[in-house]
């Protein structure tokens, strides 16, 4: 059923194979219910013929966590997702829900539920008994299905709407039906496939907070497909990057954005900027380069193995850390920095409170800086002026090459 529930272990009664009913869902008045749905991905690979859509992925997502897959289209993003659901047959590997190996189970008996992109609403019910399907599909009598349908409703705050048909609700409203239709199976991981891409802006972020206290009050796990950044910030406690059908990266939102370790993460989640460089030398924990725009530039080694003196390197540097200053204005503070390169103004892009300001170089290109709008008006920069580009060393680290 496209756009509902796929999630099962329900008896005719309508209660789960666990003694648990569905309306039993809701958090309790003393707190949320005991948290549930860990996922363990164990080597998972998926083949479609010659082509491997996901190569042998291995991942910890802890119970009652919201994990957002975050990556390019192509990526083996919503693959993994339909594998977990049991939607895509796993060509390899293993599956592991709450210390289950279900890998070959169906998906009524998984524990899960699905809320794909098209909601696909019936058009010819009205909102309890599009909710209430599933149940009807077990034979559960209407009066019982409609009250369970109906605790439902009320947990996503679509109660007042129970009558109403689908073609007289909003977008946002839709996607809740959709979401309580798969909450009344009371699985234990809620998947949701880029559940957000058809809402207009200013309705995701408020869905986006809607499904954030969800997952909160039930405590099950929610796993969550987007290619916007931005939602995988706000959203998650884990951020699971995807290039090419492998995890990139995978940590909290903060360690993701401020530490990625490839120039492929560090240009997708955004806000940085990578710069190709030479290596110099190494000293006191230091590395020093030298690279496009005449630049110098000097960051932290960390945990790093020190590269060899001469090899190419390349680092990120977010932009929101950048200072300018012009060579006929105060520009000798810059050059005591130590990190800086010379570059030309190529255009400015207004953003409201930001101004996104990108620099050009041989050898270089598109390095953006992030301006505040008040700071970057009072002195603005015309396209092709020249200007120094000057950061403190820990606002820079090295990357990976992949």
């Amino acid at each position: 059923m496209a756009g509902g529930a796929m999630a099962g272990g329900a008896k005719t009664d309508g209660t789960m194979a666990d003694g648990a009913t569905p309306n039993k869902l809701t958090a309790t008045p003393e707190g949320p219910r005991s948290k549930r749905g860990a996922v363990e991905l164990v080597s998972v690979s998926k083949r479609y013929g010659n082509t491997t859509a996901v190569d042998a992925i291995t991942l910890k997502i802890p119970a009652g966590g919201y994990c957002c897959l975050l990556g390019p289209s192509g990526c083996g993003k919503s693959s993994t997702l339909r594998m977990i659901a049991g939607h895509e047959s796993i060509s390899d590997g293993d599956l592991i829900v709450d210390g289950q190996n279900i890998g070959d189970q169906p998906p009524a008996k998984r524990g899960t539920a699905m809320m794909f992109q098209d909601y696909a609403l019936f058009p010819h019910l009205d909102c309890t008994d599009n909710v209430a399907f599933s149940l009807r599909m077990r034979g559960v009598g209407k009066a019982e299905r409609r009250a369970k349908a109906r605790d439902m409703l009320a947990l996503v705050h679509m109660d007042a709407y129970a009558q109403r048909m689908p073609a007289q609700l909003s977008g946002g409203q839709q996607q809740r039906i959709a979401l309580a239709r798969a909450l009344l199976t009371n699985p234990h991981v809620l998947l949701l496939d880029e559940p957000l891409s058809a809402l207009d802006p200013f309705l995701r972020v408020k869905m986006r907070a809607e499904l954030r206290r969800l997952q909160r009050e039930l405590g099950i796990t929610f796993i969550h497909v987007t290619h916007s950044q931005e939602e995988a910030l706000a959203l998650a406690d884990m951020v699971v990057v995807m290039e090419d059908g492998h995890i990139r990266q995978a940590g909290s939102p903060r360690e993701v954005f401020n530490h990625p370790r490839t120039p492929f993460i560090a240009q997708f989640i955004g806000g940085h900027n990578v710069v190709p460089a030479k290596v110099e030398g190494l000293d006191a924990g230091m590395v020093h380069l030298s690279g496009p725009g005449a630049g110098q530039f000097t960051l932290p080694l960390g945990s790093r193995p020190a590269p060899k003196a001469g090899g190419s390197v390349s680092f990120a540097v977010r932009g929101d850390r950048v200072t300018l200053t012009r060579p006929d204005a105060g520009s000798a503070a810059g050059l005591l920095t130590p990190n800086r390169l010379t570059a030309r103004a190529v255009g400015a892009e207004y953003n409201g409170q930001t101004v996104r300001l990108s620099l050009a170089a041989e050898g270089l290109e598109d390095f953006v800086v992030l301006m505040d709008e008040a700071t970057f008006h009072a002195d603005p920069i015309e396209d092709g002026a020249t200007v120094l580009a000057s950061w403190a060393p820990e606002a820079s680290h090295l990357l990976d090459d992949r």
